[in-house]
């Protein structure tokens, strides 16, 4: 297998311990070269982990006759630029989710690519995990019956970063939504794979802490084109910390966490199953391997342009009616 060489745009907290260490890891792909904005951190992290080429600019990583493939790890509102310059280029990419900060955005990379018959891929690594793939397999053999509806409860403290201001989820020039935007993406992305896309939804996000310029509570209702009806509610300013999920069919009830590696729950009757199923040191571990397969031909990664563009969709969706609080 020819060895695949990326490059990867920003090095923050994502790329220490989820992402960049799967690119390193996975046969047939070299984490090559990195380019970060503060070149000192650039160099930094290439020490510590082993990447042989530090650029001085996101446009000579993209060009570089060195570089195959491109990672762009930055925060959402840089994402597009990078993008259509890694489509100029005429190299595959994978893009941090949320893939931009609107679906006009999303729209615009994807359309780059296709146009050109590159691969993209946005890191939506749930849909690869064993974790939720134990779920798609009980669901797909019916083990709840006809499924009905999935609600999804995710809340949280105001940290003191969210409250200083230097924590990019919570400034809306960069996440409209704040931490629904970097969080709730997750959860939705996932849904539309378990269950299909969605063909209606609706929502309201709005301000109630005051503290910061992004959204900070939001709720949302849908419907998923076979006619499985959701429900999310997300608050980043509650007293305590909750991330339930709760799937409800015909013959039984699947209960689970977006983020926390709690027990997985099949409750049928008076009959409970539980399951512990552990997510791999590098979380995106099975999406980079997935991606490696896809770009030599044997299969189709879940996680496309396509499908994060229409995550994207979605979420302008809950957002669409913003008002003051």
């Amino acid at each position: 297998m020819t060895t695949i060489r990326w490059g990867m745009i920003g090095c923050g907290n994502v790329t220490e311990r989820k992402s960049a260490p799967a690119y390193q890891q996975v046969e047939g792909f070299a984490l090559h070269g990195v380019f970060n904005r503060t070149l000192a951190k650039a160099e930094d992290y290439a020490a510590r982990h082993g990447v042989p080429h530090v650029f001085d600019s996101a446009e000579a990583l993209i060009h570089a006759p060195g570089i195959d493939a491109i990672y762009i790890a930055t925060p959402p509102d840089s994402h597009e630029a990078y993008a259509i310059e890694v489509a100029r280029a005429g190299k595959p990419c994978c893009i941090e989710k949320p893939m931009a900060p609107d679906h006009e955005a999303c729209v615009r990379i994807r359309d780059a690519f296709a146009e050109r018959g590159l691969p993209l891929f946005v890191a939506y690594y749930r849909r690869t995990l064993p974790r939720f793939r134990q779920i798609k397999a009980w669901l797909d053999e019916g083990a709840v019956g006809a499924v009905r509806h999935v609600h999804w409860a995710l809340t949280k403290p105001a940290s003191a970063d969210d409250l200083s201001g230097a924590n990019w989820r919570v400034d809306a020039a960069v996440a409209p939504g704040g931490y629904f935007d970097d969080l709730a993406s997750h959860g939705l992305d996932l849904f539309c794979w378990l269950f299909g896309d969605m063909t209606d939804v609706a929502g309201f996000a709005i301000n109630q802490q005051g503290r910061y310029s992004a959204a900070d509570a939001v709720a949302g209702c849908w419907v998923h084109k076979d006619g499985v009806t959701g429900s999310g509610s997300w608050n980043f300013g509650a007293a305590d910390r909750e991330d339930r999920v709760e799937i409800t069919g015909s013959d039984g009830r699947i209960s689970f966490s977006i983020f926390d590696e709690e027990p997985l729950r099949l409750s049928r009757g008076e009959e409970t199953v539980e399951l512990a199923i552990a997510h791999p040191a590098a979380v995106q571990h099975f999406h980079v391997e997935a991606m490696r397969d896809h770009l030599a031909g044997y299969g189709d990664h879940p996680s496309t342009g396509d499908s994060g563009a229409h995550t994207a969709w979605i979420m302008d969706r809950i957002l669409s009616r913003p008002r003051a609080a």
